[in-house]
């Protein structure tokens, strides 16, 4: 099956999920990158100053380069990026998610919902996809949630480490697009 080109925007009822930009490093700095809490159980760690900031944007602009289903998240009403997410292909039915991150001030705002349900719809109707697979750490009861609410089934567990050496439980979900 041939890959489709990865559309440059995703709209949803209040977001948009688009290219990422290099003016986009403020927003990103602002809400995710320089706050702890929104970095507590992802693989990334927080950004101290904004030249690391500016450096970081660079860097994730050439890494999309070669991950083109990975989309900054704007905010409709304030066209602020409020976070980012992404989609890849696991097999000849099945696409993931490679993250959902949004800056903590848009958390238990029906946000995660919302890209979640758009990640899963964009699978599979450009892609034909016919099962959607997330992850969460196992601490991170938010995510659970989220991903249980949308209806998808446990599969199983996976122990890892992270760059910083502390070791964690990545819980495995999918569920069906049909």
């Amino acid at each position: 099956m041939e890959m489709p080109e990865a559309p440059e925007r995703i709209e949803t009822a209040r977001l948009v999920l688009r290219r990422s930009r290099m003016a986009d490093w403020r927003d990103l700095y602002d809400n995710i990158w320089s706050r702890p809490e929104a970095a507590r159980h992802m693989l990334w760690s927080v950004t101290t100053d904004e030249a690391e900031a500016r450096a970081r944007m660079e860097r994730t602009l050439r890494w999309e380069q070669t991950h083109p289903f990975k989309y900054s998240v704007e905010e409709k009403a304030s066209g602020a990026v409020v976070g980012w997410a992404g989609v890849e292909r696991l097999d000849a039915e099945s696409w993931g998610e490679t993250g959902i991150a949004l800056g903590p001030d848009y958390w238990r705002r029906g946000y995660g919902r919302e890209l979640l349900e758009a990640l899963c719809a964009f699978c599979r109707d450009t892609f034909g996809a016919k099962r959607f697979v997330a992850a969460a750490r196992e601490k991170n009861l938010a995510s659970r949630a989220l991903i249980e609410s949308c209806g998808f089934a446990f599969d199983h567990s996976e122990a890892r480490q992270d760059e910083d050496g502390e070791d964690y439980t990545l819980l495995w979900y999918h569920r069906d697009l049909n």
